[in-house]
């Protein structure tokens, strides 16, 4: 499973339960369930955006870094 599947999943899966607890305290647990899910897919989604910016940003500082050490030899 790729990381960007996972993390969808896993964050999805938050959601749903949390959004079913919030609509069993609310009257209802089904609108409540799908509202977390749809939340948590979103949310799990642009959290993995985040995490490969933020990777991509490290690897390019890492390789401008190395890229310098290089040429000062």
């Amino acid at each position: 499973m790729s990381d960007t599947k996972q993390r969808t999943l896993s964050v999805a899966a938050i959601g749903t339960a949390a959004g079913g607890i919030v609509g069993a305290i609310a009257g209802n647990t089904g609108l409540g369930l799908v509202a977390g899910a749809v939340a948590g897919t979103a949310g799990g989604y642009l959290y993995d955006h985040h995490e490969k910016a933020q990777q991509k940003a490290h690897d390019q500082a890492y390789e401008q870094g190395y890229a310098a050490g290089k040429k000062s030899e």
